[in-house]
C-alpha cells in the first residue's frame, strides 16, 4: 500500500515539477521511471530500519576516520542548506549514493530502504509548495476546486526544486554518516567536541531504544494479525489501540529496568565504548576537499 502511495507522490510532483519545461513524453518516462525505481528497491527491502547499525558496521566506509568524516558531512549539509542552487543538493545525492554503494558496499536496495519514508515526507512538501491557492486561473497547472482555483506557477516550480534540492542533499549527507559510521565512533566524535556527557547518553539510550521498541511492535503486531486482529477496520482500531497501550506499558517497564541496570554498575554519566585508532590517510582528506569544493562551486551555477 505504501509502495503505490509513494509511486503516485512521485508521479505528482515530478509531473508537477517538470510541466511546461520538457515534452509530454520525456515528462512521462522521467515520472515512471522515477517511481518504479524507488518503488522496486524499496519493495526489496525488509525492515532494514532495523539494520542501520549493521549497514554501519559492515560498511566499507567505516575504516574512514570518523572525525574528518563526521565533520565533512556537517560541513557539507550545511553547503547543501546555504546553497541558491538546485545543482548542490543534486550533486550531494548523487555523490552520497555512489559512495555508499561502490566505497561502502551497502546494497542499493538497503539504502533506499533508509531514504524512503525522508523521500515521502519530502514529496509531500514538495506538493503543498508546488500548489498556490488564487480566484482566478494564473498558472501553467489550474485546478478548480469548489470555487478556489489550484495553480502552479513557473516560480513555485522553482522555489519547490530548490527547496527539495537542499533537503534532500542534506538528508542524503545524513544518511551516509548514519549508515557507515558505527554510534561509538559518533559518541567518540562527540566527546572530542566537548558534548556534554548526559546530551550524548540521552542520544544513545534513545537511539538503542527506538529500535527496541521497533522489533517489539513488529512482534506484538504479527501477534494480533496471526490472531485475526485486522480483519475489518473496526477489529484493526481495537487491535492497534492495544497495541500501542501495551506498548506504552513496556517501554516505562524497559526504562526502569535499564536504570536499575545503569545504577547497579555504578553509572554516574558517561556510557563508555572500546574506541579503535584510526588514521588519516592523504586520500581521504583529498576526497574530502574535492567533494566540498565541487559542491560549494555548483552554488554559482544558475539554476
Amino acid at each position: 500500500m505504501f509502495n503505490v502511495i509513494t509511486a503516485l507522490l512521485i508521479v505528482m510532483f515530478t509531473g508537477l515539477s517538470l510541466y511546461g519545461r520538457v515534452s509530454i513524453l520525456l515528462l512521462a518516462c522521467v515520472s515512471v521511471g522515477m517511481a518504479v525505481f524507488l518503488t522496486y528497491f524499496n519493495s526489496h527491502s525488509h525492515n532494514e530500519e532495523l539494520s542501520i547499525d549493521i549497514m554501519a558496521q559492515t560498511s566499507r566506509l567505516r575504516d574512514f576516520h570518523p572525525v574528518l568524516k563526521f565533520w565533512t558531512l556537517i560541513a557539507l549539509l550545511f553547503i547543501c542548506v546555504a546553497s541558491k542552487s538546485v545543482y548542490t543538493g543534486i550533486f550531494l545525492s548523487i555523490m552520497m549514493m555512489t559512495l555508499s554503494k561502490f566505497a561502502g558496499g551497502l546494497k542499493l536496495h538497503n539504502y533506499i530502504g533508509v531514504l524512503i519514508v525522508p523521500i515521502r515526507f519530502l514529496l509531500i512538501g514538495g506538493l503543498a509548495l508546488l500548489l498556490e491557492t488564487s480566484p482566478e486561473p494564473m498558472g501553467i497547472v489550474n485546478c478548480n476546486i469548489f470555487g478556489i482555483w489550484l495553480c502552479v506557477t513557473p516560480i513555485s516550480q522553482i522555489k519547490t526544486a530548490l527547496v527539495i534540492s537542499r533537503a534532500f542533499g542534506a538528508v542524503s549527507c545524513l544518511c551516509l554518516l548514519s549508515t557507515s559510521t558505527p554510534m561509538p565512533d559518533i559518541i567518540a566524535v562527540l566527546r572530542k567536541a566537548h558534548c556534554p556527557e548526559f546530551i550524548i547518553d540521552l542520544m544513545y539510550l534513545i537511539y538503542r531504544y527506538i529500535f527496541i521498541l521497533t522489533s517489539l511492535h513488529h512482534e506484538m503486531h504479527n501477534a494480533a494479525k496471526s490472531r485475526l486482529g485486522f480483519k475489518d477496520y473496526r477489529t484493526s482500531l481495537r487491535s492497534t489501540a492495544m497495541i500501542y497501550a501495551s506498548l506504552l506499558g513496556r517501554s516505562f517497564q524497559f526504562a526502569g529496568k535499564n536504570f536499575d541496570a545503569m545504577e547497579s554498575r555504578c553509572y554516574d554519566t558517561g556510557i563508555s565504548f572500546l574506541q579503535r585508532d584510526h588514521q588519516i590517510s592523504p586520500i581521504q582528506v583529498f576526497v574530502c576537499a574535492v567533494i566540498m569544493i565541487v559542491s560549494a562551486g555548483l552554488h554559482f551555477l544558475p539554476l
